[in-house]
């Protein structure tokens, strides 16, 4: 899975580098969660804690 982000006015998604490495406050941008061959979105557009909440679930369901 690929998780991207975008600042609000922004139109290009880029690749999330980490919480940590993020030049901007989270609560700006919006992210968006893809298939690993990036054709598919799992999660469409949204605030940081909606997307990774689905992430997680997808991991746990994934490996269990």
């Amino acid at each position: 899975m690929v998780l991207q982000y975008k600042l609000k006015t922004e139109i290009r998604w880029k690749k999330y580098p980490g919480k940590h490495k993020l030049k901007f406050p989270v609560r700006e941008c919006e992210f968006r969660l893809l298939s690993e061959d990036k054709k598919k979105i799992l999660v469409n557009p949204g605030k940081y804690d909606k997307v990774m909440k689905r992430f997680r679930q997808i991991e746990f369901f994934k490996h269990h």
